[in-house]
Parts: structure tokens; sequence; C-alpha cells
């Protein structure tokens, strides 16, 4: 016997989940099932993400990367000590 589960969800989330379900072939039924059967199967739940950077944060890694291929940043630091001099210099 089927039955219907509701859930509430962030849209953006729904549809980020839709497209990836459509690029592995299956419906997103399928892989909330499928999660489904396996949570009551081995009773746990495993979260994991691809972390990707902000925008933001990209920029800053950009940022850093120029400074370091120009000469510009500082560093290595071979201590602690050396490092929060190199600060406090600022």
């Amino acid at each position: 016997m089927k039955t219907i589960l509701n859930i509430k969800t962030d849209k953006e989330i729904k549809t980020e989940a839709q497209k990836t379900a459509a690029e592995l072939g299956v419906p997103l039924s399928t892989v909330v099932n499928s999660f489904l059967k396996q949570f009551v199967r081995d009773k746990t739940v495993t979260f994991s993400t691809y972390a990707k950077p902000s925008p933001y944060l990209q920029k800053i890694i950009a940022e850093a990367v120029e400074d370091l291929q120009s000469g510009k940043a500082v560093g290595p630091f071979d201590s602690v000590h050396a490092l929060m001099k190199s600060l406090r210099s600022k």
C-alpha cells in the first residue's frame, strides 16, 4: 500500500534536489524512498555536503592567490610568534 508523505523544505532545496535526481536519471521520490529505507534498516543518519566557498570567500581566496603569485604575500612562518610579530607590525 502506498502513502503520501508531506514534508516542509525550502523551495530552493527542493528544486536543486529535483535537478540532482534528474541528473542521476531518477525521480526525487525514488531518492527519498531509498533514503527512508536505508534509515529504517541502519537506524543511522549521515549528513554530508560538498563544501563550496561563498562568493565572498572565493574573492578573498583569489586575492590571496594573486598576492602570493605577485610576491606580496607574507609568510610562511616558522612559528606562531613570528606570525603574531608580523601581524602586529602592520
